[in-house]
């Protein structure tokens, strides 16, 4: 019984394995708790093992490797159409095993604890934020039931921390147990700013070591937030085989339904990695609102594009542009250059 290819279905304690032979022959059905995948799979021959890319994936991918086995992670949506009837763990991973052979399947680069880390570092400032959000959302709300109404903004909900506690010009007068509601809401407004700040400096020393996240901070648009999640996220770029095929991944390109030779465009899929998405095309709102200034060669192709679409619409496109800047730069180990504008 020699097995070449092995599908592992993942769950927190109980997982399904299933594995074939040469000719493709079923040899094991298998449910192993947590604790005996390891020792398991440390007793076989060297073979390849398919997952589906989910939480925990990477590091049984990094840890069954050890054992001199070939991991090869992919998506779950690539996963579903080998699913022969109904669900459980048994079909599915006889799904996996076969959809892991298959030579046009997509798998993902399997990332380094380093890398998942950094990711880390992203998730809880992504945290920290929504919750920060909350709180000012919930500040500004009890005071307008005093009248007391601001602009939507952090930094105008910190002006008004300033009016309602401290002792400076144009005090608010607030009752008392207003007063001693609203100051645990400001305590932890102020320490989750202090946290925010201290994962942004852990972000910062990470990319100045990190060649591939300084070397993305030189587009437009990308600052270190943004280069470091790049580069933390999109461990082997050549798994991707054209900048449109990123582009795609990150959800920026148009959802396609055609059919007969015509070509029906519609809007922008918002597949992929939202996270980075966002983070995208936030950037590419702020090279907008900087868009006219003088000497700027990119400000050009900005502003006629905003002559004919809506703003919204302009971020998107160029946040499509930035991603496959990010790709170009990330393949051939290059920073970004400024075009030059060609004389008339």
């Amino acid at each position: 019984m020699q097995i070449t290819t092995i599908g592992i279905d993942l769950a927190k304690t109980v997982f399904q394995l299933h594995a074939v032979d040469a000719d493709g022959t079923t040899v094991i059905r298998k449910r192993l708790r947590r604790a005996e995948v390891l020792s398991f799979v440390s007793g076989l021959e060297p073979c390849l093992i398919g997952m589906e890319a989910c939480a925990t994936s990477h590091y049984w991918a990094r840890e069954l490797a050890k054992f001199g086995h070939t991991v090869k992670l992919m998506p779950p949506a690539y996963v579903k159409p080998y699913v022969k009837r109904g669900k459980n763990d048994a079909t599915d991973a006889e799904a996996i095993c076969e959809a892991v052979t298959r030579p046009n399947m997509r798998f993902v680069p399997v990332k380094s604890a380093d890398q998942q880390a950094v990711l880390v570092l992203h998730r809880a400032r992504a945290l920290l934020i929504r919750q920060q959000t909350m709180l000012a959302n919930a500040f500004r709300a009890h005071l307008a039931e005093f009248g007391i109404v601001i602009p939507q903004g952090i930094r105008h909900v910190r002006a008004l921390i300033e009016r309602v506690f401290g002792e400076g010009e144009d005090p608010i007068d607030l009752p008392a147990l207003a007063r001693t509601a609203l100051r645990p809401l400001v305590a932890q407004l102020m320490e989750l700013r202090l946290q925010i700040k201290t994962i942004e400096k852990e972000l910062l020393a990470w990319h100045r070591t990190s060649q591939e996240s300084r070397r993305l901070e030189t587009i437009p648009g990308v600052g270190f937030i943004t280069a470091t999640a790049i580069a933390a996220t999109v461990a082997d770029p050549s798994h991707f085989r054209s900048s449109r095929e990123f582009s795609a991944w990150l959800g920026l390109t148009p959802r396609q339904n055609s059919s007969g030779g015509k070509d029906r465009l519609g809007r922008v899929s918002k597949m992929g990695n939202g996270y980075l998405r966002s983070l995208i095309v936030v950037g590419a709102t702020a090279m907008i609102r900087y868009a006219r200034e003088k000497g700027a060669v990119s400000a050009r192709w900005i502003n006629a594009l905003l002559e004919k679409k809506p703003a919204r619409l302009v971020s998107v496109a160029v946040a499509n542009k930035t991603a496959r800047i990010a790709w170009a730069l990330l393949v051939r180990k290059e920073d970004y250059r400024v075009p030059v504008p060609v004389a008339a």
